[in-house]
């Protein structure tokens, strides 16, 4: 059985479970189930998890599922929320990722699946965790642009990753690049491509989260500098929080999964996750 408690997002098909959800006016989401269930069948839980109210519907409706009998099985949340708060910066700041991981790991799931995950923390935090490389989906945006394409690392910390999508498309080049940030501000200060032969080269960057979009428009910048051709950028988790003001003057095109919420613009492709795109293990 399936329970795609976010209705716009529906990686999976089968026999789906028939539900209703609303917020009280106090702020409170709530769930009612269909009660027609076979409770010797497990049940396969999807949901997009952006807000602590989807979080709650999450923990409500496994609630629910419980009280009728029903086996949690297999929890998949594609973006797995504050997975950028995996570590202590500033004295006084919350171990985010560690909260929604410890509150997940009290529903009971035999297996949480997550793709693209930003570091190994959130695995790590994780019972039962299978993560998806992003490999499958990078696949999918080198055979739309259907042109030789230098894979480009943004920082030091996707490196590891994108030399594995490099070695899963039978070695594309990588050109690796850095960059350095202001750790009370936060604010971005100095990009560095690690490349000096690309002159009319056509590069794809490879991250897993996209913003606000300034690491992105920083080293399409320093890109141009050094003679870069056409310029694309794929990201497996699209927030876009600033919109597309400033990336779409730099990229031919922007390419990302359905894994946060659905998007139009003239230069977004988005690919919709489905069982393919879920199922490719590390």
């Amino acid at each position: 059985m399936i329970l795609n408690l976010d209705r716009n997002f529906k990686p999976l098909t089968g026999n789906e479970i028939t539900f209703e959800s609303f917020t009280f006016s106090g702020g409170e989401p709530h769930i009612k189930i269909a009660p027609q269930l076979n409770t010797e069948q497990s049940v396969t839980i999807t949901h997009r998890l952006n807000s602590f109210n989807d979080l709650g519907l999450l923990c409500l409706a496994v609630d629910a599922l419980k009280r009728m009998g029903i086996v949690m099985g297999t929890l998949i949340i594609p973006y797995f929320p504050a997975a950028r708060q995996d570590r202590l910066m500033v004295k006084g700041e919350p171990l985010t990722v560690k909260v929604y991981a410890e509150i997940i790991n009290g529903l009971g799931f035999n297996k949480v699946i997550i793709l693209d995950p930003h570091s190994e923390v959130t695995p790590a935090l994780l019972n039962n965790c299978d993560t998806v490389p992003n490999h499958a989906f990078i696949k999918k945006v080198i055979e739309i642009i259907d042109k030789p394409l230098y894979l480009v690392s943004p920082d030091g910390g996707a490196l590891k990753k994108i030399y594995k999508v490099s070695e899963f498309l039978n070695g594309i080049e990588v050109i690796e690049c850095s960059k350095s940030r202001d750790v009370k501000t936060g604010k971005l200060k100095e990009f560095i491509v690690y490349a000096n032969d690309i002159e009319n080269k056509d590069c794809l960057i490879v991250d897993d989260i996209c913003d606000g979009g300034g690491t992105f428009i920083g080293l399409a910048e320093e890109l141009k500098k050094k003679g870069a051709g056409k310029l694309y950028l794929a990201v497996t988790h699209g927030i876009f929080s600033k919109g597309f003001e400033g990336l779409d003057q730099y990229f031919e095109q922007i390419f990302t999964t359905n894994s946060i919420k659905e998007m139009e613009h003239h230069k977004i492709t988005q690919i919709q996750l489905n069982n393919g795109l879920l199922s490719c293990k590390e």
